[in-house]
């Protein structure tokens, strides 16, 4: 029996997406193509494949069965295409990266513009949101999370700074009409805007100072959604709506023009910086390989300059 290939892809993009106007969004395509697409692999196959209603859209028993099979050998198919790309002068094709707001904002601005200069045939997609999800299963080559959201049987590949902090900070208004806290614990008296997360936990604030630890529940009347809406915290924050608590780079520019004022610096707690991480595979796509080596290349530079700087260090002081 034969197929057109381009309908298999529509099948197993609609099965991994969960419905069409998710597949639509992945593969860039529209609903109804795809819905065209499925319609016709079903007649030439003359079996259903997806059970269809106005809310959802799910594999029947025989579709099921074949997705089983069919994907991995898709996989295969679409890496051995991909071999193509080496014998071309410039890698080309599509980089999807599933990665939190935050990264968005602190980690990509300084990569993605050379890495787009570098390689103009690749189109690089990026999907930020709040939530940890599987990126894998969302259509996404890679993603960009922080060591505690790694998943398991994937490389991590160090990408932007390796050292962050969470800085807490204030309008100098707030200050004047409200004190200034001295330690984490007053902070429990204060207007504090918190984030919730997706999954509708609200973090406590930690702190740490000469290995005491201090972990607080801090109240005040506005909450975020930890991602999107962090914005919105940053302005109220300026306005003197209360005191924040953010990656110390977000929050720097408000810091150097003195909209906010920094509080208790001595706490700050630091973590390690995030990771770009991948599926363990044998054929990597060309456009991922292609980051992955980029991103290998601007860690090498870092190194040597860090070292560069310490050499440097060392001799003044000698």
């Amino acid at each position: 029996m034969q197929l057109d290939i381009a309908l298999l892809h529509a099948v197993v993009a609609v099965a991994k997406a969960g419905g069409f106007r998710e597949a639509a969004r992945v593969t860039g395509s529209n609903a109804s193509r795809l819905s065209d697409s499925v319609r016709r692999a079903e007649q030439q196959l003359g079996v259903r494949l997806f059970h269809r209603t106005t809310r959802t859209v799910a594999l029947t028993e025989v579709g099921r069965a074949l997705m089983e099979r069919l994907m991995p050998a898709m996989t295969e198919v679409d890496a051995a295409l991909d071999i193509i790309n080496r014998y071309r002068d410039t890698p080309a094709g599509t980089l999807r990266l599933n990665v939190p707001v935050s990264a968005a904002r602190l980690v990509l601005p300084t990569l993605v513009p050379e890495f787009l200069a570098r390689y103009p045939d690749i189109q690089l997609e990026v999907v930020a949101e709040s939530n940890v999800q599987d990126v894998f299963r969302e259509g996404c080559d890679a993603g960009i999370r922080y060591d505690e959201c790694l998943e398991q049987d994937v490389i991590a590949l160090p990408i932007g700074a390796r050292r962050q902090r969470f800085a807490v900070a204030a309008s100098p208004q707030y200050l004047a009409r409200h004190g200034r806290p001295e330690h984490p614990s007053e902070l429990l008296k204060h207007r504090c805007i918190r984030g919730r997360f997706a999954s509708g936990v609200i973090p406590e604030w930690e702190f740490e100072r000469d290995g005491e630890v201090v972990r607080i529940q801090p109240c005040g009347q506005l909450v975020v959604s930890i991602g999107a809406a962090v914005d919105l915290a940053v302005a109220t924050a300026i306005a003197g709506g209360g005191i924040i608590q953010l990656f110390e780079e977000w929050l720097r520019p408000s810091l150097e023009n003195g909209e906010l004022e920094p509080l208790l610096q001595p706490w700050w707690p630091s973590f390690s910086g995030p990771y770009l991480y991948y599926p363990d595979r044998r054929l990597t796509p060309t456009p991922l390989r292609a980051f992955i080596d980029f991103i290998q290349e601007k860690n090498q530079l870092s190194l040597s300059n860090f070292s560069g700087k310490n050499h440097q260090n060392t001799s003044s002081i000698s």
